[in-house]
């Protein structure tokens, strides 16, 4: 069974600096792919960042790029976010989430496991 358990969220200032672990367990996980998404009060699930484990390619969404970066620690099993510059509109519940097989990283339909979840909020 596969697990993944987030950490590393909390309450920063405008401008801050956070970093989110998710540690994996379970299986093998050289041939996934790995996700971020976050969900803000009264707003859809939406996709952050992903990774892909084997090769390390990375994809981010718009509205993140060039402030966030995903990265991951084979040794650990430990797929990382680490974000800078962050804003308000930063504030949510960030996601884990890892995807088997099959093309796509965006949407949350195609991902097979979650993780519970970790809350960020950040202050203005």
């Amino acid at each position: 069974q596969v697990q993944l358990v987030e950490s590393g969220g909390g309450l920063v200032q405008a401008g801050g600096s956070l970093r989110l672990s998710c540690a994996a367990s379970g299986r093998t996980f050289s041939s996934y792919i790995m996700g971020w998404f976050r969900q803000a009060p009264g707003k859809e699930r939406e996709f952050v960042a992903a990774i892909i484990w084997s090769g390390g390619t990375t994809y981010y969404a718009d509205s993140v790029k060039g402030r966030f970066t995903i990265s991951r620690d084979n040794a650990k099993n430990t797929v990382y976010l680490q974000m800078n510059s962050l804003k308000p509109e930063d504030t949510a519940v960030y996601y884990c989430a890892a995807k088997v097989r099959g093309l796509g990283y965006i949407s949350q339909t195609l991902y097979d496991y979650w993780g519970q979840g970790t809350q960020v909020t950040v202050s203005s």
